[in-house]
């Protein structure tokens, strides 16, 4: 009985231990565990992500769009339409991470954003809309961006839009609502290119050649399908006309709109709604143009795994003979920040980037700087 009693207690000591071990660490291995479930959770045979994920093959349409050749509204005028203007738009920092530091500050994956609007895309003019720059960062908005060294090294090749808090709180359509930062941003990026017309990137989004074509549509926006199975088309990199019909439309679908209860409906499901209601007025790009690889866990880890001499050496002279994109039809490319910031993204330096062979070190080594 005593000898029954003595090993009841022990284990409960036991159990005691266990559990404050497995409180005391779980907070660091959370991070782990997430990325473990998230991989479970889209390898299994029924998940989302293989229909993401399937091949496709590009439609006519699709290629006439991308190329220039596509019919427009108004083709016979087609010629006396005017091109859409070469103005790259990026929008960063209406969060503020001195509050939030979950927020973060603009950083190298930024500036080799907008070094590739600089060097591969050949933008005529490059705006940064911001509200928050500084680094470290301040309570205060519109405080110094020049306090960041990676602004610093772009300043002399963009110009700085600053926007204020009460105006970015005004772009809310449902008053008092709890809105990420990302939601107003979707808000943001439509006025801009429906007053100014140009090109939107996100800032993980890199271009790799001129748009030229895409900028002679004669359609008055284009944008480019997320995933094989063509399920959305996503606002992250998009080309439009001043005054388009078709953004017109889509502002509308904003007002009133709760996007606290939601995350890619109106960014992502919404304009392909939209566009097949209207499909003369907008013209859609095969997935590989803008959007491929796509978000999943294993074309994540496509773009990020080393590769051996061999791989490097074949995908480098793929990329020159491309004219700098891993694929014919890629103009462009979304890094998919949400998913692949803390396995990969968030761990690229300069001397990274320079020396570890990755299929997207390959891609953006050449808009660095000699001097990194």
């Amino acid at each position: 009985m005593h000898r029954d009693m003595g090993f009841l207690r022990r284990r409960r000591i036991y159990l005691t231990l266990a559990a404050f071990f497995l409180v005391l660490f779980t907070p660091s291995l959370l991070p782990s565990i997430i990325q473990f479930g998230d991989h479970i959770r889209q390898i299994l045979p029924f998940a989302y992500q293989w229909k993401v994920q399937q091949d496709f093959v590009p439609t006519q349409d699709e290629l006439d769009c991308l190329y220039g050749r596509a019919a427009g509204p108004e083709t016979a005028s087609h010629a006396k339409i005017e091109p859409i203007p070469n103005h790259v738009h990026f929008i960063y920092g209406l969060s503020n991470p001195f509050n939030k530091p979950s927020a973060g500050t603009f950083d190298f994956l930024c500036y080799l954003a907008i070094r590739s609007a600089i060097v591969g895309m050949k933008a005529d003019k490059i705006s940064l809309h911001y509200t928050y720059l500084a680094d470290p960062p301040s309570p205060e908005p519109n405080a110094s961006p020049l306090s960041n060294p990676w602004i610093r090294r772009l300043k002399d090749d963009i110009e700085l839009v600053y926007h204020s808090p009460e105006e970015m709180a005004a772009l809310k359509s449902s008053p008092g609502a709890t809105w990420q930062a990302a939601h107003v941003s979707d808000i943001l990026r439509l006025r801009l290119l429906q007053r100014e017309g140009g090109i939107y990137l996100d800032m993980d989004a890199f271009g790799f050649r001129p748009f030229t074509d895409l900028l002679k549509s004669p359609r008055d926006i284009i944008l480019g399908h997320e995933g094989g199975n063509r399920g959305g088309l996503c606002n992250a990199i998009m080309v439009a006309r001043k005054n388009s019909s078709f953004v017109e439309r889509w502002l509308k679908e904003y007002e009133g709109a709760d996007l606290s209860k939601e995350w890619n409906y109106h960014s992502v499901v919404l304009p392909k709604e939209l566009q097949l209601q209207h499909r003369d007025e907008v013209c859609a790009l095969p997935p590989d143009a803008f959007f491929w690889p796509t978000w999943t866990w294993d074309h994540i880890e496509f773009m990020h795994k080393r590769l051996s001499m061999d791989e490097a050496r074949r995908w480098s002279a793929e990329i020159d003979k491309n004219g700098g994109s891993l694929y014919e039809d890629q103009v462009a490319y979304h890094a998919w920040s949400q998913m692949a910031w803390d396995r990969h993204l968030k761990k690229l330096t300069p001397e990274i980037v320079r020396t570890h062979d990755t299929r997207f070190n390959l891609l953006v080594r050449n808009f660095m700087q000699d001097d990194l």
